[in-house]
């Protein structure tokens, strides 16, 4: 399973594979040809409640990643598009908060690689 992971600020490049948006909503000042997006899964996003919570510190960190991967858990079915691209190649999953070591794409890859065994 290769996943990257990249911030909306980051210019696409080759070696992307299919890009995804796992963010509920859309990042500021970027327009949809600056992202080369090939899906936006809103559904793999923490839910709005979780996600304003959360607020991006990191003191909640452990207990926001045990939130959103039970999320997940109870909405797998809603990730069969990004488990389809991931059956297909790399996939890179694009976010748009500042935090680059406390953010849910990191919490959604973690998810991902424990469901596939890793």
């Amino acid at each position: 399973m290769d996943i990257q992971i990249k911030r909306a600020t980051e210019a696409p490049a080759r070696g992307d594979g299919a890009r995804v948006l796992v963010d509920r909503l859309w990042p500021r000042g970027k327009s949809k040809d600056a992202l080369k997006l090939d899906l936006w899964l809103r559904e793999a996003a923490p839910s709005t409640e979780l996600r304003q919570w959360f607020g991006h510190d990191p003191a909640k960190w452990a207990e926001f990643r045990r939130r959103y991967h039970a999320e997940l858990d109870a909405n797998a079915a809603a990730l069969a598009p990004l488990r389809e691209r991931l059956a297909q190649g790399r996939v890179t999953l694009v976010y748009a908060a500042a935090d680059t070591a406390h953010n849910n794409a990191v919490a959604l890859r973690e998810w991902l690689q424990r469901k596939a065994g890793r």
